[in-house]
């Protein structure tokens, strides 16, 4: 299959490129000669203990490397990277303290906020002043329910300096939603909002916050940021964010606790499928170590960069985009709808604070050009050298938008990894040319393979998408595993010694990756992963839902979430049981679980072990055969999800 080349670097973009530099160096130092990014690649993984020592030397990590590089490097799970490392990851986020700008704030409501480098330490070390005052410190928990704004990444800093660990959702999460996760893992402190905004409106998250801090019994202290301005009383054992970074004494001076490389950094979550989410736990030096080569190496950001990523505090990206603070880059925040008040406002802002690398998701450039919003001709964007864009499957259609109607000479990459790493397996390169409906490359040090049902890997053909080396940013483990078997039965189950990501994707002949989708039954309108058991949970509280199925449809360029009801004898699905359903979903989850579709059916099918079978249900909605039905305890009930009018709709 040949696929057609959009956008090549010029040879003075090569040439000034630092993956460039890197292989430059990696070959004098080495005696090597690697001559482009294949073979620098290859190397990567077939030296791949060399090539992360050499990187943490070339990134420049402030911290002591130790004696070992790599401990068991063949066992997937149980190889340990760098055991006798150790450092502190904020320390390196924030290794640049001058009067160059750090963080951008731009608000829905027309806010700005701006802080230096040397005013993100001030506040940086006086909370953590205030954590250290509650008794945080190394191992224990603080989580945020916040927007994406400068108040939440400087309180991670104060967090991660101590060595405790982060954790964070948005704050449109339901209250069961946001239980589901901060209930495991036992927050010593709560960093939330009085409200926040979203096409428009002013939320008020009061009520909500109350019902999660009554069932949050580990909690010590809530911290409230007057995001919204609300002008509310502070409830009992909580504290005022402004009373503490507005301190008039003396900054106390910020030390930066130095922990294991395999220390406990973040705690994220999984999309909850089959039960409460699970607790991936990030640690802190492969998290840093990854993120200093995928933003120095593979998206050539330096100082001179404004970095900005459309992003939640509740996804992945966000941990990612922080980390340009390493880079000594200006990160660009924002939080809001990224239609309102009219669809070019993120450009509006690309423009006035001057963004040079723009990240996104494919869903916002899909709709983007529904909105018929041509950049390219209303913008000047002087200063774009490269849009990122993950979430979900970058449409090739999508890839033609953005040279047509944003701007020609850029670099788009559509990246690709996830929560289970927090980075990415295939991303881009600036070395290399963008290809339409491709990733650019695999990561470096990562062994990334398609492999077939039998497990063997194959190139122009569909299968899933693996690593088969060890590598620094694998998950310590989940929460609460301690034997590791829920861990293992995630990502080593399915093939031996070997990481399956689950997604189906295919590997190119020039080393490019196409991603199909996930091959799981995990939903993923708009690119925002959601697990089905999650939805279970809010429509079987109504009383007259039996039992539900939720499935994604593939609808105009993206996915749909389909819900089907089985209900109580005599009940049928009227409009006002569908917004009841609605309505609950949206309350204890978030709008993104509120399915497109909810339709009635008789009866839904399951394993002869009681299991329902998304994937089944998602075949027969797409007239897909379903092969297995031996496995079906009542096989007959999948002719009831056929040729369904309303999923023509």
């Amino acid at each position: 299959m040949t696929t057609k080349m959009l956008w090549q670097p010029s040879a003075d973009t090569i040439a000034a490129a630092r993956m460039t530099h890197f292989m430059q160096c990696l070959n004098q130092d080495q005696n090597l000669a690697l001559a482009n990014y294949h073979d620098l690649h290859q190397w990567s993984v077939e030296h791949s203990a060399d090539f992360w020592r050499y990187a943490w030397d070339y990134l420049a990590v402030i911290g002591e490397p130790g004696e070992r590089t790599v401990i068991d490097q063949d066992k997937l799970p149980g190889a340990r990277w760098f055991p006798d490392a150790r450092l502190n990851f904020a320390e390196n986020l924030m290794r640049y303290n001058d009067e160059r700008i750090a963080l951008v704030f731009r608000g829905e409501n027309g806010a700005r906020q701006a802080l230096s480098y040397q005013e993100l330490h001030r506040q940086v070390a006086l909370v953590a002043a205030h954590l250290r005052s509650l008794g945080v410190q190394k191992g224990d928990r603080v989580a945020a329910m916040m927007p994406n704004c400068c108040e939440t990444i400087i309180a991670m800093l104060a967090t991660t300096s101590l060595g405790a660990i982060w954790s964070s959702c948005s704050p449109d999460f339901g209250v069961q939603g946001v239980l589901d996760r901060f209930g495991q893992i036992e927050p010593k402190v709560l960093l939330t909002v009085d409200g926040y905004f979203y096409n428009g409106k002013t939320i008020d998250i009061s009520d909500k916050t109350s019902a999660i801090r009554a069932q949050l019994p580990s909690l010590k202290q809530t911290i409230f940021v007057a995001f919204a301005e609300l002008e509310q009383e502070l409830p009992e054992a909580s504290f005022d964010w402004h009373a503490i970074v507005a301190s008039k004494h003396e900054t106390p001076a910020l030390e930066f606790v130095q922990t294991d490389f395999n220390h406990p950094l973040y705690i994220m979550f999984s999309s909850g499928t089959t039960g409460v989410p699970k607790c991936i736990v990030h640690g802190a030096g492969g998290t840093l170590l990854q993120h200093l080569k995928e933003h120095a190496l593979h998206t050539d950001i330096n100082r001179d960069d404004v970095f900005f990523y459309f992003t939640t505090c509740g996804w992945m990206m966000w941990n990612w985009l922080v980390s340009g603070l390493a880079q000594g880059a200006t990160l660009v925040l924002f939080d809001g709808s990224p239609f309102y008040p009219q669809p070019s406002v993120l450009w509006d802002i690309a423009d006035q604070e001057g963004i040079s690398v723009f990240g996104t998701s494919a869903k916002y450039l899909s709709a983007l050009e529904k909105a018929e919003c041509k950049p390219r001709t209303s913008h000047q964007l002087d200063d774009l050298r490269a849009i990122l864009t993950t979430g979900s499957v970058l449409a090739p259609e999508s890839f033609d938008y953005v040279y047509r109607d944003i701007k020609t000479d850029l670099c788009l990459s559509s990246i690709s990894g996830g929560t289970d790493i927090v980075s990415c397996f295939a991303l881009g390169c600036p070395i290399l040319p963008v290809y339409r409906g491709e990733l650019q490359c695999r990561g470096l040090g990562l062994d990334v393979q398609i492999f077939n049902e039998q497990g063997q890997a194959v190139r122009n053909e569909k299968g899933e998408l693996v690593c088969r080396n060890s590598f620094p940013c694998m998950p310590l483990g989940f929460w609460h595993d301690d034997s590791g078997e829920r861990y293992f039965n995630a990502y080593f189950a399915r093939f031996d010694n070997t990481w399956a990501h689950g997604d189906y994707a295919e590997l190119t002949d020039h080393d490019g990756v196409i991603i199909y989708g996930r091959s799981d039954a995990v939903l993923n309108p708009g690119g925002v992963r959601i697990g089905t058991a999650e939805i279970y949970r809010q429509v079987e509280k109504i009383d007259a839902v039996l039992e539900s199925i939720a499935v994604g449809q593939h609808w105009q360029d993206d996915e749909r979430v389909v819900l089907f009801v089985r209900l109580r004898d005599g009940i049928t699905l009227d409009d006002e049981l569908q917004q009841q359903i609605r309505s609950t979903i949206r309350a204890n989850a978030t709008p993104r679980h509120v399915p497109a579709v909810i339709a009635q059916v008789n009866d839904i099918p399951r394993t002869i072990s009681g299991k329902i079978v998304e994937l089944a249900v998602r075949q027969v909605i797409h007239g897909e055969q379903v092969k297995n039905t031996d496995a079906l305890a009542n096989p007959d009930a999948l002719r009831e999800f056929a040729n369904r009018p309303e999923l023509q709709e």
